[in-house]
């Protein structure tokens, strides 16, 4: 019997880098994205002209949009944005 049809398992609070990405590049189409996932501590990386002039909080809070109803019920546990400017990312790069 399954008493608690509606109740999420383990498999369920787990979502791949790829579709992580995916979410991402669909709410921010010109950037670049790259995603590193721990368990279910995720890692995104996004790299685009769209944050140019902005504060590291706005950069984070359109990151933070497009993954909002995964972070909400559960799936994402911690998010980790990091958004940069092209210029930015290649002064990091050396």
């Amino acid at each position: 019997y399954n008493l608690a049809p509606d109740l999420k398992t383990p498999e369920d609070f787990f979502m791949e880098a790829t579709e992580v990405a995916e979410l991402v590049k669909e709410a921010l189409p010109d950037c670049e994205v790259e995603v590193q996932v721990d368990g279910n501590h995720y890692l995104v990386v996004v790299v685009g002209d769209v944050f140019e002039g902005l504060p590291t909080i706005k950069r984070q809070q359109l990151i933070n949009k497009a993954l909002f109803q995964h972070i909400l019920d559960g799936t994402i546990h911690a998010l980790h944005p990091k958004a940069f400017t092209p210029a930015e990312w290649a002064a990091r790069q050396g």
